[in-house]
């Protein structure tokens, strides 16, 4: 199938109510598709109910709407079931059931591993954990180039490893995790496998049963979807042998003064009421993307970073944080200016129209790892143009004649 980057640019309302805009923060949000706000706009204004137990034609259509996004999101991940699939309220929250649900089975002494690489949605939860149980936190270094350094993964994940949690492509390095020898040394060690997904789900369909992982966790508005709402994936067996972590109205089997029983997955996993309108509109977004011409759209953005790349390279005092070329790696591109903190570059460039971000990206270790402070980030998606990467090339040599 062919790809047109500025008939997809059409699919998403805000990007044509603002034709100057170049925007690349894609990795911290992703703009909203015309498929999600169709479908939220629909569901608010025919069918806005709550969900479970309603008898009444309104209630069973929010119903069917809430369970049709669960199936649909099984389908993007290639899951074994919808039953396995967990609405959150995104990535954070996803990693934070897990922390809490699998780190109450854990003990002192049991070890986690993670990266340096992560998120600090994926560190700081296990952080906690340590402080509450008294596990044991271990760590995958990180190569000069960003990537995971997988030398020594027989000696971090030891026999006292009960969870591996690591990202599957870095918000910073745009660096893809090799997910096949991390997961082979958590099987050897008999530990489960955690895969925060949050910068992966955007750049095409996700298949879970592939990476052999036990959770997947990614949020719905870096998928083009609306904020608020997210996906924890387990498989069936591992989500069955999670205790709940909230409790509350819908998480439950019996409730007496005295005691609970709980529900089956993934219901014992979503107390309260849960983000309805937002869950149907990333089914709806998640469906729209899986139809979409994945390699044009990838030969796309790799194209368009790969020209990023090379207009940065020929910037004096630029440096990179992350793999030069553009193997095993998404659009994300990190980088610094000699001389100039990213905030004030960030700035010169919104001048230009040029929206990116500038920061650690919640990401300090990572920063610590190449002794900077932060760094700015551009991040592509499939509606960004040639126009786009050069508008950011010409603000950023702008910034180095008003900043040096």
């Amino acid at each position: 199938m062919k790809f047109s980057a500025h008939e997809w640019r059409g699919h998403f309302p805000l990007l044509a109510n603002h034709p100057r805009l170049h925007y690349l923060d894609n990795a911290a949000t992703g703009q909203l598709c015309a498929a999600a706000f169709d479908a939220v706009t629909h569901h608010e204004l025919t069918q806005r109910a709550n969900v479970l137990r309603g008898t009444y034609k309104l209630a069973e259509a929010a119903d069917a709407a809430y369970e049709q996004a669960r199936r649909q999101a099984a389908a993007y991940l290639n899951a074994a079931s919808a039953d396995e699939v967990v609405f959150t309220s995104g990535t954070t929250a996803a990693i934070n059931l897990v922390a809490h649900a699998f780190g109450d089975t854990l003990q002192a002494g049991d070890e986690v591993v993670l990266s340096l690489a992560e998120h600090h949605s994926n560190l700081v939860p296990w952080q906690m954990l340590r402080g509450r149980r008294g596990v044991a936190l271990r760590f995958i270094r990180l190569a000069d180039d960003g990537r995971l350094d997988l030398a020594r993964l027989d000696e971090i994940v030891t026999p006292r490893c009960r969870l591996v949690a690591v990202t599957h492509a870095s918000n910073v390095t745009g660096a893809v995790s090799d997910l096949v020898p991390i997961v082979a040394a958590a099987r050897a060690a008999g530990a489960r496998v955690l895969v925060d997904g949050a910068q992966m789900v955007q750049h095409g369909p996700v298949d879970v049963a592939a990476l052999d992982a036990d959770f997947y966790a990614f949020s719905g508005h870096k998928a083009f979807a609306p904020n608020g709402v997210g996906v924890l994936w387990g498989r069936a067996e591992a989500l069955a042998a999670l205790p709940p972590f909230l409790g509350g109205g819908g998480m439950i089997g019996r409730v007496t003064a005295e005691e609970t029983t709980y529900a089956a997955p993934p219901r014992r996993f979503e107390a309260g009421t849960p983000p309805i309108a937002q869950a149907v509109a990333l089914g709806a977004a998640l469906d729209w993307l899986r139809a979409q011409p994945w390699e044009a759209m990838r030969a796309h953005t790799t194209h368009l970073a790969q020209r990023l790349l090379d207009g940065l390279a020929v910037l004096p005092g630029l440096t990179f944080l992350g793999p030069r070329e553009m193997t095993e790696r998404l659009p994300i591109v990190a980088f610094n200016l000699a001389g100039i903190h990213p905030h004030d570059a960030c700035q010169v460039l919104d001048a230009h129209h040029v929206a990116v971000r500038g920061g650690h990206h919640c990401a300090q270790p990572l920063m610590d790892r190449f002794g900077v402070e932060g760094a700015v980030r551009a991040s592509l998606a499939p509606y960004n143009t040639e126009a786009d990467v050069d508008a950011l090339l010409e603000g950023l040599k702008d910034a180095q004649r008003k900043l040096k």
